[in-house]
């Protein structure tokens, strides 16, 4: 697998934006290039879960995340919804890979359909069509048939599905412990080195 240095992260309506945020905040600071996609319905989960008020407008966006995290000039672009001139929309200019995070039922159905009704899902599209990486961090419990099937669907076409998950063998003592267990598990997938913690059998490892 080529090295990674643009990654396109949607943000989407499910449960879990602390993930997106803290994924986000990891890429910038490994120095990779991301292109920002957000729905409206992840303006209302950041809200409430995280009480950051995502802004309606890209450039708003992309002044509020480079203020909170600081990143080198340039490596954060955020488009809006339908922004359809945007490099995701295409594959002749696609990023190297693509992360959902966190990614709901109905945006993974949508993809697994097909489906480009928005900038989120042609910019999933691309990836699959270009065979590049692919990871749907799918927040959701129970799993109805419909949610597996879709799944098994878009697991065949390439893409891995990462849920949400946490571990505990690491004994964590924050929620952060918890958030950063999944996201380092989405950083593996992209091959970016991190340390966000321990390597199982690396007793020497220590927390970032």
């Amino acid at each position: 697998m080529t090295e990674i240095r643009t990654v396109t992260l949607a943000l989407t309506g499910a449960s879990g934006m602390p993930y997106g945020i803290r994924l986000l905040e990891c890429l910038l600071h490994a120095r990779r290039r991301v292109y920002l996609l957000y729905s409206q319905a992840a303006q209302i989960v950041a809200r409430q879960e995280m009480s950051i008020s995502l802004p309606a407008r890209a450039s708003e966006a992309e002044a509020y995340f480079n203020e909170r995290f600081s990143p080198e000039p340039g490596l954060l672009r955020v488009f809006g919804r339908e922004q359809w001139f945007a490099p995701v929309a295409s594959g002749s200019n696609p990023a190297d890979a693509m992360v959902v995070c966190p990614c709901t039922m109905g945006t993974l159905a949508s993809i697994a359909a097909g489906l480009s009704d928005n900038l989120i899902e042609r910019a999933a599209d691309v990836m699959l069509k270009e065979r590049r990486p692919l990871v749907l961090v799918a927040r959701e419990t129970p799993l109805s048939s419909i949610h597996l099937q879709n799944m098994l669907r878009l697991s065949d076409a390439g893409a891995t599905i990462l849920p949400a998950n946490p571990g505990f063998y690491h004994h964590p003592k924050s929620t952060e412990a918890l958030v950063d267990f999944v996201v380092a598990r989405i950083l593996d997938q992209l091959r970016i080195e991190h340390t966000l913690m321990p390597r199982w059998g690396n007793e020497d490892d220590t927390d970032a």
